[in-house]
This record gives C-alpha cells, structure tokens and sequence, in this order.
C-alpha cells in the first residue's frame, strides 16, 4: 500500500472502537466500502460527506484489499 494511501488510515482506541477510520474523523473504512457497496458512487459519498477526499474513498478500498481484515 502506498504510504500517501496508509497515512489516510487512522486507528484510535477512542474513536469508533478503535476500527479503522479515515484521517482521524470518525467515519469508518467500512462505513465508506459499506456506501460502494449500497451502490453509491464517489461523487455521492464527496457531497455527503465534504470532508472527504476521493483519496480517502481510494484508501479505503486498498486497506481493505490488502488487510483482508473481516471485521472493518
């Protein structure tokens, strides 16, 4: 995984259970793969969420592919 990508991906104990979650904010990796996979698009989840990043999305699915952690 590209460092750029990994540096997006926060863990903290105090922050949603400790799950991995996107620059510190508390949205979750699989808070976002779970929106992919409703079927909303990137442009979608950017105007719900204008925090967000299209990198973020991008990290997102590459921590994923690459941990293979079930429990997101």
């Amino acid at each position: 995984m590209s460092n750029e990508l990994l540096n997006r991906i926060t863990i903290e104990p105090d922050k949603c259970g400790g799950k991995p979650c996107i620059r510190g904010r508390r949205i979750r990796v699989s808070d976002i793969l779970d929106l992919l996979a409703a079927g909303a698009s990137y442009e979608e989840i950017l105007q719900d969420y204008a925090f967000l990043e299209r990198e973020d999305i991008l990290a997102a699915i590459r921590y994923a592919r690459e941990t293979h952690h079930a429990d997101l």
